[in-house]
């Protein structure tokens, strides 16, 4: 197996692909790269048995022959990534040996057999869909930050990703707060389908899209999610487990509705975070008609208060929050007005953005928050 490369054309799928390997396996071949050469391209695979990454590159008219190898992923990237620009690389495999040539440069690595390199086993999708990578990146990141971290709940540590007739939706949360999101899916009718992808995968995912119109095909299958683009394959296993019925915890009868600019109450939280108690990041918020004082105190008795205006003219209410929840939900919305729908001291609030359609302000509520108060 041999074949000559630019190294532009091998770093970037070299780079994409490596984002799956695992560095600290106890299987030293996930800490390597696939490489197969066939059908005039190259193949990489990445995986780490959760997630597995294909990149390929065509290899046109430059001499190849084909074949396949695992050699160390880090190892090579860093050796790619450390050549001088618009250089030409040669690789082959000789007496076990993986030999890149550049110029006068001569790198000699370790391989494994490709036999033994693990594949996600081939399934069948039983319903797939095409979106653009700029609606999937927004409900990703629309929700992504509100997945539990090595939770025993294990359903918890991952997204729900939803597909009814019309719609696509991605739900999180870890207990404590819920982020669900919502697109439109205009290109006929979807099968009612939920699956949990894990967080690695999640994340991979938000990693490998971009803000971009290109096209991406997403397959579910009963165990797997694949998704395909032009410069890429990804797969990850599926979470085993079944997701909350989350619509129960979204408050339904809010009676009190706070509207307010969202940078003006982004970065008034963000001072009072300063001063509240590292382990528990709790403010007080006090409502009273068109003001919201905002107060924190640390166990050194210190204490940060701040009162903004605000369109509210309900019944007075106090109440307590994460604010670090508060901020995650306020950074994921895009509007340059917020609403809190509020009930009472012990309820839940439901939090989304408000967009302008002339003189008024209307509910845009395509991404929504849940917020459980906290008992200070």
């Amino acid at each position: 197996m041999n074949f000559t490369i630019s190294r532009e054309s091998f770093l970037q799928p070299l780079q994409l692909v490596s984002g799956a390997v695992e560095r600290r396996h106890t299987l030293p071949i996930l800490a390597n790269v696939l490489l197969k050469v066939e059908q005039e391209s190259l193949w990489m695979t990445g995986t780490d048995l959760e997630v597995e990454l294909i990149a390929n590159v065509p290899l046109g008219g430059a001499s190849h022959s084909d074949g396949q190898i695992t050699v160390p992923a880090k190892k090579l990237l860093d050796i790619v990534r450390g050549l001088p620009e618009d250089v030409s690389i040669v690789f082959e495999v000789s007496e076990n040996k993986a030999v890149l040539k550049s110029g006068r440069a001569r790198y000699s690595l370790s391989t494994l057999s490709a036999d033994d390199y693990p594949n996600l086993e081939d399934w069948e999708g039983e319903s797939e869909f095409e979106i653009s990578q700029h609606a999937l990146k927004h409900l990703i990141d629309s929700v992504q930050f509100s997945m539990a971290q090595q939770d025993v709940r294990y359903y918890l540590n991952g997204m729900s990703l939803e597909t009814s007739e019309n719609e696509i939706r991605t739900v999180a949360t870890d207990g404590h707060r819920l982020a669900m999101s919502v697109h439109p899916y205009d290109n006929g009718s979807l099968p009612v389908k939920q699956v949990i992808i894990p967080r690695k995968g999640v994340m991979e995912i938000a990693r490998l899209i971009d803000d971009s119109d290109a096209n991406i095909k997403v397959q579910l299958g009963s165990n797997h999610i694949r998704i395909f683009s032009k410069s890429f394959i990804f797969t990850s296993k599926l979470v085993d487990g079944r997701f909350p019925d989350y619509n129960r915890v979204v408050p339904k009868n809010t009676d009190k509705g706070l509207v307010v600019a969202r940078e003006l109450i982004k970065s008034a939280f963000s001072r009072a975070m300063i001063l509240t108690n590292e382990k528990f990041k709790g403010v007080r918020l006090n409502l009273e008609q068109s003001e919201l004082k905002i107060t924190a105190t640390n166990p050194e008795q210190e204490q940060a208060e701040e009162i903004i205006d605000v369109d509210y003219d309900g019944e007075s209410l106090e109440i307590g929050f994460n604010v670090a929840y508060l901020i995650d939900a306020l950074n994921a919305i895009d509007t340059q007005s917020v609403i809190f729908k509020l009930s009472d001291s012990n309820a839940s609030a439901l939090v989304h953005g408000m967009k302008k359609e002339g003189d008024k302000l209307v509910d845009e509520d395509s991404s929504q928050y849940v917020i459980m108060p906290m008992r200070l």
